[in-house]
Order: structure tokens, then C-alpha cells, then sequence
């Protein structure tokens, strides 16, 4: 008996000790199960790094990295993330003892045997990863978010593991440096190198560690706050002139108003800035050295207010991340729609007081809405929050829903809460989790606190789940043919039984010309204003008309043909966006809303609505008309743009209406005139190109077949004065040749990963192979661009997967493509989920046209 009990003592105290010391599965990624670990078990970390950067680009760059932890438990050993290949890694030291490399499915493993609980140091000699070092000739910068800091040098590679980090770079003598430390000195050496040391910097995630190096200009100003460092490599003295100035001053209002806001000092050291040629994406919010993609901040004096309009959001995006990102930051990556949403949020809020000029409602409006529905409206869309199993996968969660969809969702959140108790839980925020990380829950448990609603439940819909709603009325008349009964529905999209909790206001119009408004507010699955509509007899129903609503809105065909005459910008613009959504939805032919576009662009003098309709226009000539359909409106349409570009109208508006004419003027007559005004023997009155428009131009006459195409690359070749943009030109020529074999052998270059390296240009080669004209040629390669996919995800930044489809595939509603995509899905029944969804959401216009244009 007493050795049974010893055997039942010994079999209990085993069980308790493995449930003590689970141990951690290792796997490829970061996962969930592994960071939730590491959170617990390491703390008080800081880099040490210095990078030796050669003077040629394609030699190795050696590296040092010291990295200084705390353990608080010993139950597993301690894992560094590193996504390189185990050949770069050359020594290891830990504890000051030397050690052997285990490098297992990218991470280095740190034996616990050699470690101790409290303070341990490793130091590991290493060349560093080039997947996100982004290396030029004459520059390189990096880019390391969401988990791209472990293809760069070992780390811990989660957001919720902040740190300090101390930057030495050796760089070519003449070369400047940014980071996200003080410079505190630069000391050259007789070999031609400059050893540059940065202060500590101050406590940040690995997404968020950065630095820039190479040939810029470098200004230094102070436009209010403190001395902010500017590189950038622009060389146009008009575009420095007119923009220089603005960028620090948008800057500084960004400041301001952010700090009044969050009732929190700018919290970081310093806040510098630079401007990157090639940059992948609009900005990248680095702590103490903000990224940009150089063409967003460097306008000319012509430059329309809707290009002015963007560059001032995106600094005022990427500064309300200082706070809303890389002060608090989230716990893990299935939050990062929060630092974006409150980015763009602040943003628009930012640039109301920069341009008192603007309607801001109908900015935000036509900024938000078309883009959310875009993805929304797609088999592939996805809930704001999503589940995140591996940050191996993070990149796949940014798309227009967080971007786009959720400022929309948090503006319908502050109307609910009312302005002033949504700025006091903010504010709470930002207090309470400074410089730590905090999650959606946390936000929700304040707001609870502050409000009598229930913001939990409202955000089970709005965040937690995805779709829209579609609304319907429910009307009954009397033998006087007055409203008996008026009642408002909605219903999901997808048929489930979501109800959107949200407010907005319609205007009746009755048959007698009777005009009312009328709020909605809070509404739930249904809501009745039959006491609103007593003696109303119905004309039609405008509705959305504050552009608050989200969703798809009843529409009155025979009064679509009125849009262009709503005086109010905010209904008028919403009435065309609900337009096209019906279209889509299949309430309305594309031949009868192109026709009301047409119509409506000759008195449209809203910038932002004159964009939306002339970018509808294109995209319903091209993807929902039929090759006959397109035939008989081609000449038309074509006739009516030129005519209207030889009218009065504003420069802002003449620029825009000139980008549409490009993308329709396909006939010998259009094409004579582009080349007349590309050779500038034709004048337009208001209308002011700059270089980048002659080489879109250029570009364009080349897709279109243009008899002197060869002839006009070669002359536009030797006009561009920008070594960066030259650069870039010359690699596009491939894909703009007359020859079909050029461009299949190029197509299938970009096939390999090191053929992709500057994205961006990648996808606008893309653009010029597979541009509706050269489809023909294009097709065969739209299975080898599907099957590309998987490992364009792997080497790719975070929004490239999607880009490369919709500038490949996406530009497609052709038969024989949606063939192509449909037996792809059927071969692939267990495709990766994270990227069917991409696909169906680029695919989506393909799949409807195939209805549509039946």
C-alpha cells in the first residue's frame, strides 16, 4: 500500500511539473503561443548594433549585435527571432562564453543552461539580412514592419516586447544618416568611411526600429517645436521650393493639434523625416525618423488640392502614430488596425484647421466610403479585428478595411459616445498605457465606463464582424396616395442576421416638390417614420445625405438623371457612390450610370466628386462594358472629355479630366492629340504638366501602339533629369516594348523574387503587360502570376500580395481570366486562407462582370 501511494505521489508531482514546464513548440513565425511566452519570461531589453555598411551594394554587410535581457523564468530556453539563413550568423557569446549556433526554423536558440534568471547578455557577430535592408547604389533604408526586424539582425520580434536600442552605422564618407536616436557624432576614418553613433533611443518595438543612409540633402529647420532633420534626394528646384517649407509646417500643425488633443507632449526625442524614392508605401511612422515615399511630399505649384489635400493627411497620419502606435502600441498584430484607424482618424481631424477651404465632410467621405466598400463588398472581406495565429501572416491583415472602414466605424463610435466623452477616454488611453501596449478590449472597457451604452455589443458588429448592410423600405400609401406606412430595413449582405447600430439622415422629396429631412438615429434592424411622413406623397428618398450611414441605400431610377442638380456637396457626392454601389449589386445597368457620369461631369465643379465620377467613368468603360458597348460609347465619350478639356474650367479640375482623357483617347484622332500635346505643339489653357505627367504620357502612347512609340520613349528617356526617377524609367522600358516577346520575357523575370525588388515599380510594370489593350497577349500569364502568389507573400512587403494581383489580374473581366481563376480555386481547394481572401478581393470586379455585362 505505501508503495502504491509513493507511485500515485511520484505520477502527481510528474503531472504537475509538465503542466509547470509546458514546453514550447517551435515553429516558423513568431507565434502567438511562443510571444505570449516571451512576454512573461524576458523583460528590460536593449540592442547594442552596428552595421558596416560597404561601399559596394552588392557585398555583405558585417554587423555586431549585443542584446541585454532579463529572464524572470528558466521553464524553456530563450529563442531570438532570425529569418536569414543560419550562414550569416559567424559567432555567439552568451553570458561571455562563447557558444555553438543552433539555428532552427528561423530562430537562434539561446539554451537555458547557459543563462540565468535576472540580467544576461548575448553578443553575436553576424552579416545582416537583406530581405528588408531595401539596398540602392546610392542608399538603403529600412523597413521592418510588421516582423520583418528578424530579417535584419536576431531579436525578439513582437510588438509587446519594447525596447531601447543603441545604433552605430559605418557608412561611405559622404553619406548622411537618420535613426531613431540623436546623432552624437560622425568620425571619419582615412579609408573613406565615417563611423556615425546615435543616442540610446527611447523605448520602441522592433516594427519601429529604423535607419536611412546614403547620398540625400539634408535640411535642418525649426518650424515651432524643435529642430527636425530633413533628407531627401528631389532635385527639381520648384517642387524643393514650393514644398520644403510645407512639409515641416504640416508637420508642426500635426504637433499641435495632437498634443492639445491627447492633453500628452510630443513624447519622443526628436521627430525627423525622410523622403525615399522608391519608398513601398505613403509612410512608415518610425519612431524619431519618419519614412515617405518622395513623390507624396514633393509637389509643384500646380499640383491640384486633392494631391495637396493627401500630402497633408499623410503627415498628419504618420505623426498621429507618435502617440497612436509608438507610444502605445498593440499588444499583438490582430490590433494593428487601431494605431491605423487612429491615425487616419486624427488625421482628417488635423487637416480641417490647414485648409479651412475644404469640406471636410465630403473629404472624409470620399476618401473613406468607395475605398471600404471596395473591399467590403467582397467575398474576401474580413472584420476590422481578425484573428492572428502567427505573425508570420500579420502583413495579410492590412488592407482598406482597417484603413478605410474603420475611421467610418470610429466616427459612428464618437457621435454615439458624443465628442467630448470619446476625447476624455482617449485621452485616458493614451495616460494609461504610455509606452507599454494595449489592445481593443482595454479601449472598450473605458469607453464602457464613460458611456451608459453597451460598446461591447456594438462592437461585436461593427469591429468583430465584416460585411455591410443593405437597406429597403417597406412603404404602404392610402386611397390618397399619402404614406400610410414608411419603415427603413436593413439586412447584411451576406444573409446573416448582423444589424449595424448606426445614424444618418435622408431628405424626401415628394411628388409636389414637399422637401423634408429627417434623422436616423441609432438605427437598428428597422426604423419607422411613418410619423415623419404624414401627408407625404412619394417622389423619391435621398438617402445618406450627411454621408455618415454605411452601406447600400435604396436608389429612385427615374430620378438619377437629378443628382448632378443637389446643391449640398456631401449628398450629391454620396448619391453618385450609392449609384455605382447599385450598380454592382446589379439594381442598375452600367450603360444607363455611365450615362449620368457623363452627364454630371460637365457642371461638376467639386474637385473630390469630379475625381470620383471621372475615375467611374474609366473603370465602368473598361470593366463592365461589353467590346460593343464600348464600341458605340468610345467616340462619345472620348469627343466629350476633350471638349470639356478645351473649356473654362479650373487648373485643379483640368488635371484631373486630363488623367481620364489619357486612359479612354485610344482612336488615331485621341492618340494625334496626345502626341501633339506630349510634343507640346498642343496647348490646353489651365492645364500644367510637370516631368512626371510627360513620362506618363510617354508611357501611355507606348501602351496604346502609337506609330512613334520607340521614337518617344527614347526622347522622354533623355528628358528626365532625376538620376532616380531615369532609374526607374529605364527598368519599365522592358514592359512598355511594342514586341510581345519583350514583355513575355520580362513578365516572367518578375516571376523570380530578386526581379521584384522596388515593388512599386514592379506593380506599375504590371499595369503596362496586362493594361486592357494588351490583354489579348497578357492572359497566358495570369496562372504563373496566381501561382507566384504564395511566395510573393513570403518576400514581399505587406500590401505587395495584393498589389501584385490587382495590377496583374485585377485589371481583367474578361471570360477567358475568370476561367483561369476559377479552375486555379478548383486545383487549390485547400488554398491558404489569408491569401484567398486577397484574391477574391481583387478578383471581385472580374467575377461581376461576368454577370454584369450580360
Amino acid at each position: 500500500m505505501k508503495q502504491f501511494c509513493t507511485s500515485l505521489l511520484l505520477i502527481f508531482l510528474w503531472m504537475s511539473c509538465a503542466s509547470d514546464h509546458k514546453k514550447l513548440i517551435l515553429e516558423k513565425g513568431i507565434s502567438y503561443e511562443l510571444a505570449q511566452y516571451r512576454k512573461q519570461q524576458l523583460s528590460d531589453i536593449v540592442y547594442r548594433l552596428h552595421f558596416s555598411i560597404p561601399k559596394e551594394k552588392d557585398q555583405p554587410i558585417p554587423t555586431t549585435l549585443q542584446v541585454e535581457f532579463t529572464v524572470n523564468d528558466l521553464q524553456n530556453d530563450v529563442f531570438l527571432d532570425f529569418n536569414e539563413a543560419t550562414a550569416k550568423l559567424k559567432t555567439i557569446t552568451i553570458n561571455d562564453k562563447k557558444a555553438s549556433i543552433n539555428h532552427q526554423k528561423e530562430h537562434i536558440i539561446v539554451a537555458k543552461s547557459l543563462l540565468q534568471l535576472g540580467k544576461n547578455t548575448v553578443a553575436i557577430t553576424f552579416d545582416a539580412g537583406e530581405t528588408s535592408l531595401n539596398r540602392n547604389k546610392e542608399f538603403l533604408y529600412t523597413l521592418l514592419v510588421p516582423d520583418r526586424a528578424s530579417t535584419l539582425f536576431p531579436c525578439f520580434d513582437q510588438p509587446d516586447l519594447k525596447a531601447k536600442y543603441h545604433l552605430t552605422l559605418t557608412t561611405p564618407k559622404d553619406w548622411q544618416v537618420l535613426a531613431g536616436g540623436k546623432l552624437t557624432s560622425s568620425k571619419a576614418s582615412q579609408e573613406g568611411f565615417t563611423t556615425h553613433v546615435f543616442n540610446e533611443t527611447d523605448l520602441m518595438s522592433t516594427y519601429l526600429f529604423s535607419f536611412v543612409a546614403g547620398k540625400f540633402t539634408e535640411q535642418t529647420q525649426n518650424p515651432g517645436a524643435f529642430d527636425m532633420r530633413f533628407l531627401y534626394r528631389e532635385n527639381n528646384p520648384e517642387k524643393i521650393a514650393e514644398s520644403v517649407g510645407e512639409v515641416y509646417k504640416i508637420h508642426q500643425n500635426a504637433l499641435d493639434f495632437l498634443e492639445s488633443y491627447t492633453a500628452v507632449p510630443f513624447p519622443f526625442q526628436k521627430m525627423d523625416f525622410a523622403a525615399i524614392p522608391p519608398f513601398q508605401y505613403g509612410g512608415m511612422e518610425h519612431v524619431g525618423a519618419i519614412q515617405y515615399r518622395q513623390s507624396s511630399l514633393f509637389l509643384d505649384k500646380n499640383a491640384t488640392q486633392n494631391r495637396k489635400l493627401g500630402r497633408a493627411k499623410l503627415i498628419a497620419h504618420e505623426t498621429s502614430h507618435m502617440w497612436f502606435g509608438d507610444l502605445v502600441t498593440m499588444k499583438w498584430f490582430n490590433d494593428v488596425w487601431m494605431k491605423e484607424v487612429f491615425a487616419n482618424f486624427m488625421a482628417d481631424k488635423i487637416v480641417n484647421p490647414v485648409y479651412p477651404e475644404v469640406n471636410h465632410t465630403l473629404s472624409f467621405m470620399m476618401s473613406h466610403y468607395p475605398s471600404a466598400y471596395s473591399e467590403d463588398r467582397t467575398k474576401g472581406t474580413n472584420a476590422i479585428r481578425q484573428y492572428l495565429g502567427n505573425l508570420k501572416n500579420a502583413g495579410s491583415l492590412y488592407g482598406r478595411i482597417i484603413y478605410n472602414k474603420a475611421p467610418i466605424m470610429m466616427r459612428q463610435l464618437e457621435y454615439l459616445l458624443g465628442e467630448d466623452v470619446f476625447k476624455s477616454g482617449i485621452q485616458e488611453y493614451i495616460k494609461t498605457y504610455a509606452n507599454t501596449n494595449a489592445d481593443w478590449n482595454d479601449l472598450v472597457d473605458i469607453f464602457d465606463k464613460k458611456s451608459a451604452g453597451d460598446i461591447k455589443s456594438w462592437s461585436d458588429v461593427w469591429v468583430n464582424a465584416s460585411g455591410r448592410p443593405l437597406f429597403y423600405e417597406e412603404i404602404e400609401t392610402n386611397e390618397k396616395g399619402n404614406v400610410s406606412k414608411f419603415v427603413i430595413h436593413q439586412k447584411a449582405e451576406d444573409g446573416s442576421d448582423k444589424v449595424w447600430t448606426q445614424s444618418f439622415k435622408i431628405k424626401l422629396i415628394d411628388q409636389r416638390g414637399y422637401q423634408k429631412i429627417i434623422g436616423i438615429k441609432n438605427m437598428g434592424k428597422s426604423f419607422d417614420i411613418t410619423a415623419a411622413t404624414k401627408d407625404f406623397k412619394p417622389g423619391q428618398v435621398l438617402y445618406n445625405t450627411n454621408g455618415f450611414g454605411y452601406g447600400v441605400f435604396p436608389i429612385y431610377k427615374a430620378a438619377i438623371n437629378d443628382y448632378k442638380n443637389i446643391k449640398d456637396e456631401v449628398s450629391r457626392g454620396y448619391q453618385f457612390i450609392n449609384l455605382y454601389e447599385n450598380m454592382l449589386v446589379g439594381n442598375i445597368a452600367p450603360k444607363e450610370t455611365i450615362q449620368v457620369f457623363l452627364e454630371a461631369l460637365p457642371q461638376e465643379k467639386n474637385e473630390l466628386i469630379f475625381n470620383y465620377i471621372s475615375g467611374r467613368i474609366q473603370n465602368i468603360y473598361w470593366t463592365f462594358l461589353s467590346k460593343q458597348s464600348q464600341a458605340a460609347i468610345q467616340t462619345t465619350l472620348e469627343d466629350n472629355l476633350f471638349g470639356l478639356l478645351q473649356s473654362e474650367l479650373p487648373q485643379n479640375i483640368k488635371k484631373t479630366l486630363f488623367g481620364a482623357y489619357t486612359t479612354v483617347a485610344i482612336s488615331t484622332e485621341g492618340l494625334d492629340h496626345l502626341y501633339q500635346i506630349w510634343q507640346k505643339e498642343m496647348t490646353i489653357s489651365n492645364l500644367f504638366l510637370n516631368e512626371n505627367d510627360y513620362t506618363n504620357l510617354a508611357m501611355k502612347l507606348a501602351i496604346y501602339q502609337h506609330p512613334k512609340a520607340t521614337e518617344i520613349l527614347e526622347t522622354q528617356q533623355k528628358q528626365i533629369s532625376n538620376a532616380d526617377r531615369l532609374e526607374r524609367f529605364q527598368w519599365l522600358l522592358p514592359s512598355l516594348s511594342n514586341k510581345v516577346q519583350v514583355r513575355d520575357d520580362f513578365m516572367q523575370a518578375l516571376l523570380q523574387k530578386e526581379n521584384r525588388e522596388k515593388e512599386s515599380w514592379v506593380q506599375t510594370a504590371l499595369n503596362n503587360i496586362h493594361h486592357p489593350i494588351r490583354q489579348k497577349t497578357a492572359t497566358k500569364h495570369l496562372r504563373s502570376i496566381l501561382e507566384t502568389l504564395e511566395e510573393v507573400q513570403l518576400t514581399g512587403d505587406i500590401f505587395f500580395p495584393k498589389g501584385w494581383l490587382a495590377s496583374s489580374i485585377g485589371n481583367y473581366s474578361s471570360k477567358e481570366a475568370y476561367v483561369i481563376l476559377q479552375d486555379f480555386l478548383a486545383e487549390n481547394p485547400d488554398y491558404n486562407p489569408i491569401l484567398l481572401k486577397k484574391l477574391q478581393q481583387t478578383t471581385d470586379q472580374l467575377e461581376r462582370a461576368q454577370q454584369i455585362k450580360q
